[in-house]
């Protein structure tokens, strides 16, 4: 995979012979959108600021993260409105920002180009850190989720525990560490023309985190359960994320996507017990077994790479389950056509879904070719426009005429689940505010102070209807892996239009 510059023509050619056909009367300034998903990951980032940071309600916070274990673990993000760094969910939020920029970044212009890269590597440098801090452990969380959600406090003021917690072979966690693996893998693609000494850190670093994320296999929920669960337990176990991961090293590692290599050979032997037959139809920072059969099938596509062929077939069914009218349809949507997953923050599901309906019609054009359901063969263009269907859903087209995405548009959510969107910045209320007195902000009807732009919500209900109230965390939350899919959709049709 070259930089993302190098095929930028005939990769806008692609897009355009996708998109005809595929355009409603809806639209959208797709462009100002993705700045604005972009810009959300500034106003996550914890650690010092860097000079050019464009979210200037922010300042520095956790400081000393990863002091009490004498390592260094300052940087990386929150995912969402708290003020923890849960290692699961960022690690797959850089893997699927890479991923975006991978595909996509031929779309954005210059100065977005830029910012996605830097929304990576503000996320890959931590995990570098959380990696290589300790020899034969990786850190997977800083910060105590029950001391820290007691407590309603900006970012900047916290003084909750920031223990840092770890997996090791005798604790092992080969989830989080075979997510932690395929997100510096995919980084150093990102970075591999533009930063070439930067891009093989990351993967060597990948490559020793998947060995010992393979040899000590376990899920981190059993090791680091009274910290991790409920809010970020390995629901799925731990053979999807080395599947995962080890198609990402390939991607990464191998000379040509063609060649066999040591990664290809690992899926070719491993596939079957790791769950190449398996089916899943919903995309999260848990479960990527259909996210890995649609990354697998762009090598058996563009590569002919034939003992990939189950592969494909199963991402077809993964698709053919979101076409309305398809063989294999299984999907639920709203009256207003929004895909339905779940009652808590649905729209991770949806930007997920709409970045993979776009990857995979990309790499199905690239062959000529179509998935096939059943009796129905579904084209390239009919995933592009489902794929739009989503991702204006989100912009505003939806039957409350409200856009799900902060700061785009005339009407977007004014009370979001998040500690330093609803309170008053450090610039101008430099004095602390303490744990409980940050309560009065949760509860409150009161606006945002800070507009926490480019942040999408976790979205309306089964109905479409949507509660604008910071209590009601499963529609109002905000989180990183929400937005990183959505910068590729999103770039996606920058370049359509």
């Amino acid at each position: 995979m070259g930089s993302p510059k190098a095929c930028m023509s005939a990769y806008l050619i692609a897009v355009l012979c996708l998109v005809a056909g595929a355009r409603s009367a809806a639209a959208f300034n797709y462009a100002d959108a993705l700045d604005k998903a972009v810009l959300f990951f500034e106003a996550q980032r914890s650690g010092k600021l860097p000079p050019g940071q464009r979210v200037a309600w922010r300042a520095d916070s956790a400081l000393s993260d990863g002091n009490a274990s004498n390592v260094d673990l300052v940087g990386g993000y929150y995912d969402a409105g708290d003020n923890v760094k849960f290692g699961l969910p960022m690690a797959f939020t850089v893997t699927m920002l890479s991923w975006s920029v991978v595909e996509f970044g031929g779309a954005m212009p210059g100065g977005q180009v830029a910012n996605a890269e830097a929304a990576v590597r503000w996320g890959s440098d931590y995990l570098l850190k959380a990696a290589t801090a300790t020899p034969g452990a990786l850190y997977v969380q800083v910060a105590d989720p029950y001391q820290d959600h007691r407590c309603w406090e900006r970012a900047e003021d916290m003084d909750t525990p920031r223990a840092a917690y770890k997996v090791t072979p005798q604790s092992p966690g080969s989830d989080v560490a075979g997510e932690t693996a395929a997100a510096l893998a995919a980084a150093s693609l990102v970075f591999r023309s533009r930063d070439p000494a930067y891009s093989s850190k990351l993967l060597r670093a990948a490559r020793q985190v998947f060995d010992f994320a393979d040899r000590y296999r376990g899920s981190y929920s059993d090791s680091l359960s009274s910290v991790v669960c409920p809010f970020y337990c390995s629901y799925s176990g731990y053979k999807d994320e080395l599947l995962w991961a080890a198609t990402w090293l390939h991607l990464a590692s191998s000379p040509s996507p063609s060649s066999q290599g040591v990664y290809m050979s690992y899926i070719n032997s491993n596939g079957h017990t790791l769950g190449a037959e398996q089916d899943g139809y919903t995309v999260s920072w848990d479960d990527k077994r259909a996210a890995t059969k649609v990354l697998l099938s762009k090598v058996l596509l563009q590569n002919r790479v034939e003992s990939l062929r189950t592969y494909k077939a199963h991402a077809d069914k993964y698709i053919c389950s979101l076409v309305p009218g398809a063989g294999g349809f299984q999907s639920q949507y709203t009256p207003g056509g929004l895909l339905f997953k779940e009652g808590d923050s649905n729209m991770e599901y949806v930007t997920s879904t709409a970045f993979l309906l776009l990857t995979y019609a990309k790499y199905l054009s690239s062959t000529g070719g179509a998935a096939s359901c059943g009796s129905t063969a579904v084209t390239p263009s009919t995933l592009v426009s489902l794929a739009k269907k989503q991702v204006d859903y989100i912009l505003g087209a939806n039957p409350a005429g409200m856009s799900y995405m902060v700061g785009f548009g005339a009407r977007y959510p004014r009370r979001v689940h998040h500690r330093g969107a609803s309170m008053p910045s450090v610039h101008d209320h430099p004095a602390r505010i303490g744990c409980d007195e940050g309560f009065h902000y949760l509860h409150s009807s009161d606006p945002d102070r800070n507009v926490l732009v480019g942040a999408v919500v976790g979205g309306p209900d089964q109905s479409d209807s949507y509660s604008d109230s910071r209590d009601n965390y499963a529609q109002a939350e905000p989180s990183t892996y929400t937005n990183a899919p959505l910068v590729g959709a999103l770039a996606f049709f920058t370049g359509a239009r």
